[in-house]
C-alpha cells in the first residue's frame, strides 16, 4: 500500500500507523471539517458512497488517491456503510493544534460495526440489530449465540446439524455474524453480510465462561440455568471480546443470558418462513406481508417484539394461555384504545435505555425518557379504570428519576451537549452564575459602546463579536480621521474597520471564560446525570419490555376487534379445526370479499389431496391454514369463525420454486431438496404444506415422486394438504388411511371459467387449463390448436386403457380395473374420464368397439404442417363424418 516510512509526511506516517491497527475496516480520519480516508480505503468509500476520488501527496513516486466527507454530516455516510455490511473506525484528534509540534495528536475513539450501533441515525427503528456469533463443535453441533446491543437482550442456543443453524440464522437476520478463523463456513452462511473472521481464541469456553462471570458479576451460570459445556457459551464469549475491542465502554444493560430451546417453539425452517411472507413477501420488500396486516403497534419496541413473535410462535400453551387472557381482556373492555393512545407517547424506550448504558445518549434522549416516565401514571390509571389489574399489573413510576430528568433537562434542549443549554436553570448555582455572567455581558457591552460613542463623537460606533476576531469596535470609514490613537486595528473590511480597546480585551476574557467554564460544567453535570441513571437501569429495562408486550397485546386487541378475529382454543388431542377460516394478507388487500374455507385433520383425517384449477385458490386455502396456526401460536386472535388446535410441532411448506444458480441448483433440485428435508423431519404433529410435487421433471417421474411422497406423509400421519394438478393421486383416498379428497370449485361458462374459490369434498372435475390459459392472454389461435391436440391425445388414451382393460379380463378375475398398474399411469383427462364412464355404467367394453372416425381423419394430419387452404378443406370433411 505504501513505501517506507521516511518517504512519507509525518501526518501521513500518523495515518499508517493507525491504519495498520484496523486493516480490515475503513478508517476515517479526522483532517479538520471533514473525515478522510486514503489509499484503497479512499477507493473502496468512493465505489460505496458515490463520492469524489481525489488525490493528495505521493508514495512511492505515485499519487496518494483521497477520499472525504464532511464532519458535520457523517452520520448519513455511516448509516450507508453500515446498511452495506461495513464497518468504519472514527479517528479523532484529541491534542491541540496550538501546543502541538507536528501532527495533531489522533486516536480512534470509536469502531462503529453494523452489530454494534446504538446511534439513532443509523438504526432502522422497526427491526432488531443483532450481533451474531457461531461456533460448530467436534460433535457436528452448533453453538449460536446473540445480542441485541441496543435493547441488552443476550442469548445462547445450540442446534444439532447445519441445517438447523441456518434455519435459526434465517430467523435471526444477524446484522453481523462472527466466527472462528479455523471453521469453513457452508455456502448458505457465506452468503449473509457482515461476516467477521474472528480468532479461535476468543470461542474457547473457559476464557468465555469467564468473561461472562465478570459481566454478570456471578460465581457461576447456574443462575441462567446455563453450565460451562453449552456448545453457545465460547459464542458469547466471543461477542463480549468483540464489544469490548469495538465499542471500548462498559455493558451494563448486558445483565443476563437467556437460553433458548428449539423445543419451546414451532419450528419454522428459512423455506417456510419465505414462503409465508411473515415479514417480507417473495420479492424481499415488506409489503403484502403478514406483518404489513398485523402490527398496528405504537411502539418501534412494541413492531420489533411482534415480529420476534412471528417469527418464533411457542408451544407453551401456559404461555399462551396468559398472553390470549390479557388480549381478551383488553378487547373485551376496550381499553386497547386509551391504552394505545398512551402508548404512542413512549417511544423507543427501549433503545433510549441502551444509549445511557453506553453513556452515548444525547440531551433529547433524556427528554424522551422523562416525556414517557411521565405516561406512566396515566397508563396505571387506565389499568385500575378497566379491573385490568389481574392480567396486567400497574407500572413502577420511577418518581425519582422522572424528578431528577424534570429538575435538570431543559425542555427542548440542543442536539449535543457540546452546544450547551442542556441543563435546566435553577438546576445547579455555579452554572447558573456562568450564564449570568455571559448573559449579563449584553447590557455591559451596551454601556461601554455608549461611553465610545460619547468621548469619541462617533455616534454610529457598534460593539459585535465573531468566533476568528472576537469582540470588536467597529467603524465606517468616514469617521477614520477621528479615530482615538489607543485604538487597535484588528479587522478591514471594503466599508469599515474594527479595532479593539484594552477595556474590551478585558471584557472579552472575561465573558470567554465564563462561557467555556459554564460549558466545562455542563458537560461535567450532565455526565453525573448520566451515572445516575445505571442504577436504575435494569428496572427501566424491564418496564421498557412490559410497554413493548403490552404494545403488541393492544395491537393484537385492535386487529381482533376491527378485522373480526376470534380466540382460538387448544386441545391436548392430535387435530386441527378451523371454522371459515380467512388469509389475513389477501382479505385485507382484496376489492371483493373472501371466501371462507373450513379446515378439519383429526385421526380419521391425516393427508388431504387438493384438485382444482390453477387460480382457483389452492395456494391460499393451504397458506391461510399454516398463518392461522401461526398467529394462534402467538397469542393473537385468527381470522376465522372458530379454531381448536393441537399440538404442533413445525410447520413445514412446499410451495412453488426456481433456480439457485448460485449455488448450481436447477428448479427440480430445489424442489426435491425441501421435500426431502420434510419427509426427513415431519411428524404427527407436524403442519405439512406441499404443492405441485414432481413438476420439474417428466410426467411419469413427476407423478410417481408424488405419489410416494403422499404415501410417505400418510404413513408419518402429518398434517397435511397436498395440492396437485396430477389428478391420479386422487386415488390415493381409496388405497390409503386418513386420506380424503377436496377440491377448489369453478365453474364453466363456454370457454372461460369463474373460480368460486370454495372448497368441496371429493375430487376435482376437470383442471380447466385451456380456461385459464384464456385469461391469462394466450392467442386464440394457440388455444384452438391446444384444444385440438388435447382431443387426441384424450381418445389415443381412452383406446389404450380400453385395450389394456380388454387384456386384464381375458386374464384375470374382475377387479377394479382403476386399480391397475397401467390405469394409474393415465393422464389427467383421460384418467378422469374413465372414472367418471365408470362409475355412470356407461364405459363400452366390446371387443368391436370402433374409435370415432373423426379422431381418426385427425390422426392422419399433423395441425402443423396444414396450410389454411387444407385446414379449412379438413374441417369440411370432418363435418361430412357421421359419429
Amino acid at each position: 500500500m505504501a513505501g517506507s516510512a521516511p518517504k512519507h509526511t509525518p501526518m501521513m506516517q500518523q495515518y499508517l500507523a493507525i491504519k495498520a491497527e484496523h486493516p480490515d475496516i475503513l478508517l476515517f480520519y479526522r483532517m479538520g471539517d471533514f473525515y478522510e480516508l486514503f489509499f484503497d480505503d479512499a477507493q473502496r468509500a468512493a465505489d460505496l458512497l458515490d463520492i469524489t476520488l481525489t488525490q493528495r501527496g505521493q508514495s512511492g513516486g505515485n499519487a496518494i488517491p483521497m477520499a472525504g466527507v464532511p464532519y458535520h454530516a457523517v452520520e448519513g455516510y455511516l448509516a450507508r456503510l453500515i446498511k452495506l455490511g461495513e464497518s468504519v473506525a472514527i479517528c479523532e484528534q484529541i491534542g491541540d493544534p496550538a501546543t502541538s509540534k507536528g501532527p495533531v495528536e489522533r486516536k480512534v475513539m470509536r469502531i462503529v460495526t453494523p452489530g454494534t450501533v446504538s446511534d439513532e441515525a443509523l438504526l432502522e427503528p422497526y427491526r432488531e440489530n443483532l450481533l451474531v456469533a457461531i461456533t460448530q463443535l467436534h460433535n457436528e453441533r452448533w453453538g449460536l449465540s446473540a445480542v441485541d446491543i441496543t435493547s441488552g437482550r443476550f442469548f445462547v442456543s445450540n442446534h444439532a446439524n447445519t441445517d438447523a443453524v441456518i434455519s435459526e440464522l434465517e430467523r435471526l437476520q444477524p446484522a453481523e455474524l462472527l466466527y472462528p478463523e479455523s471453521l469453513n463456513l457452508p455456502n448458505a452462511i457465506k452468503a449473509i453480510h457482515g461476516l467477521r473472521r474472528r480468532p479461535d481464541w476468543e470461542f474457547a469456553a473457559d476464557s468465555a465462561e469467564q468473561a461472562l462471570l465478570r459481566q454478570f458479576g456471578t460465581h457461576d451460570l447456574s443462575g441462567f440455568g446455563l453450565d460451562a459445556n453449552h456448545p453457545g457459551i465460547g459464542a458469547a464469549g466471543c461477542i463480549l471480546q468483540y464489544i469490548k475491542d469495538t465499542q471500548r465502554s462498559a455493558l451494563p444493560h448486558l445483565q443476563k443470558i437467556q437460553q433458548e430451546f428449539a423445543r419451546d417453539a414451532i419450528h419454522l425452517d428459512s423455506v417456510t418462513r419465505r414462503n409465508l411472507e411473515l415479514t417480507k413477501n417473495l420479492q424481499g420488500t415488506n409489503t403484502h406481508t403478514l406483518a404489513s396486516v398485523i402490527d398496528q403497534t405504537k411502539t418501534p419496541m412494541g413492531s420489533r417484539l411482534l415480529q420476534r413473535w412471528l417469527h418464533r410462535p411457542l408451544r407453551n400453551i401456559d404461555r399462551l394461555q396468559q398472553r390470549l387472557q390479557v388480549v381478551s381482556a383488553l378487547k373485551t373492555t376496550g381499553a386497547w384504545q386509551v391504552l394505545q393512545m398512551c402508548l404512542r407517547d413512549i417511544g423507543d424506550l427501549e433503545r433510549i435505555l441502551a444509549r445511557i448504558a453506553l453513556q452515548t445518549a444525547r440531551p433529547r434522549d433524556l427528554t424522551r425518557l422523562r416525556n414517557a416516565l411521565s405516561i406512566l401514571p396515566t397508563l396505571n390509571q387506565h389499568i385500575r379504570e378497566h379491573e385490568l389489574g389481574k392480567v396486567c399489573p400497574e407500572f413502577d413510576i420511577f418518581e425519582s428519576v422522572h424528578h431528577l430528568l424534570a429538575q435538570a433537562i431543559n425542555d427542548n434542549p440542543p442536539v449535543l451537549i457540546r452546544d450547551g443549554g442542556v441543563i435546566r436553570e435553577g438546576y445547579h448555582a455555579d452554572l447558573d452564575h456562568y450564564r449570568e455572567l455571559s448573559a449579563g455581558g449584553n447590557a455591559e457591552l451596551e454601556q461601554l459602546a455608549q461611553r465610545e460613542r460619547v468621548r469619541t463623537g462617533i455616534q454610529n460606533l457598534k460593539i459585535g463579536y465573531n468566533k476568528v476576531h472576537g469582540f470588536y469596535i467597529e467603524l465606517s470609514r468616514l469617521a477614520a480621521d477621528r479615530v482615538p490613537p489607543e485604538y487597535q486595528r484588528r479587522q478591514t473590511l471594503k466599508n469599515a474597520e474594527r479595532y479593539i480597546i484594552p477595556e474590551l480585551k478585558a471584557f472579552e476574557e472575561q465573558v470567554l471564560q465564563s462561557q467555556s467554564r459554564s460549558l466545562a460544567l455542563e458537560k461535567q453535570l450532565y455526565q453525573s446525570i448520566l451515572d445516575e441513571l445505571q442504577s436504575p437501569l435494569g428496572e427501566l429495562q424491564a418496564t421498557a419490555y412490559r410497554l413493548a408486550e403490552l404494545d403488541v397485546f393492544a395491537c393484537f386487541s385492535e386487529r381482533a376487534t376491527t378485522l373480526n378475529y376470534v380466540q382460538p382454543e387448544f386441545t391436548a388431542a392430535n387435530e386441527l379445526r378451523i371454522e371459515s377460516g380467512r388469509h389475513p394478507v389477501v382479505e385485507a388487500f382484496s376489492e371483493t370479499p373472501f371466501i371462507a374455507n373450513d379446515v378439519l385433520f383429526d385421526q380419521k383425517q391425516r393427508l388431504k389431496i387438493i384438485t382444482g384449477p390453477n387460480m382457483g385458490g389452492k395456494s391460499t386455502y393451504m397458506r391461510q391454514t399454516a398463518i392461522i396456526a401461526l398467529l394462534a401460536h402467538t397469542g393473537s386472535f385468527v381470522p376465522a369463525k372458530s379454531a381448536t388446535l393441537g399440538p404442533i410441532d413445525r410447520i413445514f411448506t412446499r410451495i412453488g420454486a426456481a433456480d439457485e444458480l448460485a449455488s448450481g441448483r436447477s428448479t427440480f433440485m430445489v424442489e426435491m431438496t425441501e421435500t426431502a428435508n420434510i419427509l426427513h423431519n415431519a411428524t404427527a404433529h407436524s403442519l405439512v404444506l406441499m404443492d405441485e410435487i414432481g413438476r420439474g421433471t417428466s410426467t411419469y417421474d413427476g407423478l410417481s415422486l408424488a405419489w410416494a411422497s403422499a404415501e410417505a406423509l400418510a404413513e408419518k400421519e402429518a398434517m397435511t394438504l397436498f395440492a396437485t394438478h396430477y389428478f391420479e393421486l386422487t386415488q390415493l383416498a381409496e388405497l390409503l388411511p386418513f386420506t380424503t379428497n377436496i377440491h377448489v370449485d369453478a365453474t364453466e361458462h363456454g370457454d372461460t371459467v369463474a373460480f368460486l374459490y370454495q372448497m368441496r369434498q371429493g375430487p376435482a372435475s376437470r383442471s380447466f387449463g385451456l380456461q385459464v390459459a384464456r385469461l391469462a392472454g394466450v392467442p386464440e389461435p394457440v388455444l384452438q390448436r391446444a384444444k385440438l391436440r388435447l382431443a387426441t391425445l384424450e381418445q389415443s388414451d381412452r383406446e389404450k386403457t380400453n385395450n389394456s382393460v380388454l387384456e386384464k379380463q381375458g386374464s384375470q378375475s374382475q377387479e377394479p380395473t382403476l386399480l391397475t398398474e397401467e390405469a394409474l399411469q393415465l393422464p389427467t383427462h383421460a384418467r378422469q374420464r374413465i372414472g367418471n364412464e365408470e362409475e355412470q355404467g356407461t364405459l363400452a367394453l366390446e371387443p368391436n368397439h370402433a374409435p370415432d372416425p373423426r379422431i381418426s381423419l385427425l390422426n392422419q394430419h399433423n395441425p402443423d404442417e396444414l396450410t389454411p387452404k387444407q385446414a379449412l378443406e379438413l374441417l369440411y370433411q370432418l363435418q361430412q363424418i357421421k359419429p
